[in-house]
């Protein structure tokens, strides 16, 4: 254990093991819960000196015992042994009868250092032999249920630190626990591992979206607050659409959380840190900054003698989250106050929000019973914009149809005739995929068409009237249908569907021009313009969503560069099975590979680098290769995007120049070819679909015959890196 430099400073620990980065999907595959989160974290602090000052604290696995305070038998004997060999062959079905997750040869150890590690902060900080703690942990745990990995989380940490400190060592004196939940997604498993227990006041902030976010279902409403001796200590605070950010998460903090903190008066703040509502994060949609998160922080630090343990849950942006936990950390080591000001207003609907969590639990917390002043939420408030209206809407419509609550549906309706308002800037066509539709047509509170071109009738829905009061809930579903095919059942707006304003850097890239050298499927015309026109070519299992400047490139020639082509991973969402071409990184005169290079602006190249790396709209507020980066990348050759974490095409190479601009191409990472050599990462013969697209564009681009471009790519394949 290090000690920090100044022993008068805040003893805060941390905690990190790389062996929770073991745990990945088990084929390579692209996802937003990989090792780089905690990798990123940990190089952040490392990089501004942070961990000189606090205590890092070695990483334990979590004993069976404590585990089975929360979890059953069934669920603690499979995941101790799901990495062994016994499961190899059977893993993969194994996770898939779970909602969102994946296990690996290192899932068992990575859930059980999770797990451990934040009971061992806990403790630590409950003996006050350290004044605070965060525990940078994989995988998160906030979803896990008690027989039941969901969500990316296999064990439910916290939930498992707090039962410990409850029922296991009563000389800490922890009797009551305040648990922070603040990750944009409802902490389901926590909230049941706690429903009827005083001894918990558990707290979650989280995107809801009338039941529609996930992990969906009514779990996350208002109207659980806790049942038997539990009623009143369950506190949800569920947004009714993304973009929420610091001033609306303050006002939350400000008018239910602190007061109600205060009359409780915990004895220790277990925090269930999510980083996912950050600015960027590509699942959150929400928009807290580093200095949102140390207010947040330090309005809690006044509590329980400013004992707080926080437990890394999720948060999928990489440079988000080590901004955030940085400016955490800082917080709780008590250095200068965060930058940042409250210069933006709290959404009309955080007021609502507000008032309504107040009106449902003033009974069991009198301090909620004040009404809050009229001139705060005059002033306070700003109306929804315009594109989160637009996917409300939607949202709306389809709960009703699919949750038929006359409770719900009163609140729905009468939220219904606030939109309403807005409907001269609601044509019908924002909502319905239809050219037909001519755009001065408008929405009618009872008469509503939508995405799938049915009408409903709020009026003439079937409710049951026995419902009435009842929370929406996953029993309330019929029995034929579970709760995840439910949330799979309502229509969704995709994130490229909603008409959100063009980020103020295509303009600019709009201007320069580069080649894109493509070496895979791209060397197909066909296959290529997917990226640029959108659509799918022949042998494609999904479409692809285009570039926003859909003009088609200005040239194309071809070269041969002397880098090695290879193939590798065992599937791909696109091609299916098989594996997919990347170019070795370092060049090499022995080598040679056939490209084909398109001339396209540099927004447009930066829109293949989107898709490549199967990136969401939500992700492209910044490019990922500017003008001022070419300057740097002529001169390197090689520039690792670390914002894209895992992507498998996420290192840009420079391949020289032609009529005085760059050859641009993308590839895997360094560290992806040595785990490649290894054999920790598979190779692999492409897809059937996949080798014809190739064969097809060196064929059509007169490069080779038939035969010889088959032997150009079996020599691939066969030859070792």
């Amino acid at each position: 254990m290090e000690s920090p430099e100044n022993p008068r400073s805040p003893r805060v620990g941390l905690v990190y093991d790389e062996r929770m980065c073991r745990h990945a999907t088990p084929d390579g595959e692209r996802h937003p819960e990989n090792p780089q989160r905690i990798r990123a974290i940990w190089r952040k602090l490392q990089a501004e000196r942070i961990l000189e000052r606090c205590v890092v604290l070695n990483a334990n696995h979590a004993d069976d015992k404590h585990l089975a305070y929360v979890h059953t038998k069934r669920h603690i004997d499979l995941i101790r042994t799901i990495s062994s060999d016994e499961f190899d062959s059977r893993r993969p079905n194994i996770a898939s009868k779970f909602n969102s997750i994946y296990f690996n040869k290192g899932s068992s150890e990575a859930a059980y250092l999770a797990a451990g590690s934040v009971v061992e902060a806990s403790m630590k900080v409950a003996s006050r032999e350290l004044s605070s703690a965060m525990a940078v942990v994989r995988p998160p745990g906030h979803h896990a249920e008690t027989n039941e990995a969901m969500g990316f989380c296999i064990f439910n940490n916290i939930a498992i630190a707090a039962n410990v400190l409850l029922n296991e060592r009563p000389e800490l004196g922890i009797q009551k626990i305040l648990i922070v939940d603040w990750d944009v997604h409802h902490g389901n498993g926590t909230q049941k591992a706690f429903y009827s227990d005083p001894r918990v006041l558990f707290f979650s902030i989280h995107r809801f979206d009338f039941g529609s976010f996930y992990p969906a279902g009514g779990d996350g409403s208002i109207c659980m607050i806790g049942e038997d001796l539990g009623m009143g200590y369950n506190i949800n605070v569920p947004w009714e659409h993304g973009k929420c950010g610091d001033a609306d998460y303050i006002a939350v903090w400000d008018h239910i959380l602190i007061p109600v903190a205060e009359a409780y008066n915990p004895d220790i703040i277990l925090i269930s840190a999510g980083f996912d509502a950050a600015i960027g994060d590509p699942l959150g949609g929400c928009c807290i900054t580093p200095f949102g998160y140390s207010l947040m922080l330090k309005k809690l630090m006044r509590f329980a003698g400013g004992k707080i343990m926080m437990a890394l849950e999720g948060g999928y942006n990489l440079n988000s989250i080590s901004n955030s936990v940085l400016a955490c950390i800082r917080t709780l080591l008590e250095e200068k106050p965060i930058d940042g000001s409250l210069e933006s207003r709290p959404f009309e609907s955080t007021w609502r929000v507000i008032q309504e969590v107040r009106n449902e639990l003033k009974k069991f917390w009198p301090i909620l019973s004040f009404e809050l002043p009229l001139d705060i939420l005059i002033s306070n408030n700003h109306p929804l914009p315009v594109e989160c209206v637009k996917y409300t809407l939607m949202v709306l419509i389809s709960i009703v149809r699919c949750f038929p609550d006359v409770r719900l549906a009163a609140r729905i309706s009468a939220y219904m005739e606030e939109l309403v308002d807005w409907q001269e800037l609601l044509p019908i066509n924002c909502l319905v995929d239809n050219d037909d539709r001519t755009s001065n047509s408008r929405h009618s509170i009872n008469h509503v068409e939508i995405v799938d071109d049915v009408t409903v009738s709020l009026t003439t829905l079937n409710l049951d009237g026995n419902k009435l009061g009842k929370a929406v809930t996953s029993n309330d579903l019929p029995r034929e249908q579970s709760s995840a095919e439910a949330s799979h059942s309502i229509p969704t707006l995709l994130p490229q569907q909603i008409n959100s304003p063009c980020p103020t850097w295509r303009s600019g890239l709009s201007k320069f021009e580069v080649w894109y050298a493509s070496f895979g499927s791209n060397m197909s015309k066909d296959r290529f313009l997917c990226y640029i026109k959108g659509g799918k070519a022949e042998g494609m299992n999904k479409p692809c969503r285009g570039s926003r400047d859909k003009s088609l490139p200005r040239d194309v020639f071809w070269n041969i560069v002397p880098h090695k082509l290879f193939f590798a991973l065992s599937h791909s969402s696109t091609w299916g099975k098989g594996g997919v071409a990347f170019l070795h990184p370092e060049s090499n005169t022995n080598d040679r590979a056939y490209v084909c290079i398109y001339r396209i602006t540099l927004e447009q190249f930066n829109d293949v680098l989107f898709q490549e790396n199967r990136m969401s709209p939500d992700m492209e507020q910044s490019p990922l290769l500017d003008e001022s980066q070419l300057k740097v990348l002529a001169e390197s050759k090689t520039m690792l995007l670390e914002v894209l974490g895992d992507g498998w095409y996420s290192n840009v190479l420079h391949l020289g120049e032609e009529d005085g601009l760059p050859i641009l191409t993308m590839t895997c990472p360094f560290s992806y070819v040595d785990r490649f050599k290894s054999g920790e990462l598979p190779t692999c013969a492409p897809a059937e679909s996949y080798k014809n697209t190739l064969l097809k564009g060196l064929v059509e681009g007169k490069q080779l015959t038939r035969e010889e471009a088959e032997e150009y790519i079996k020599n691939a394949i066969d030859r070792k890196l």
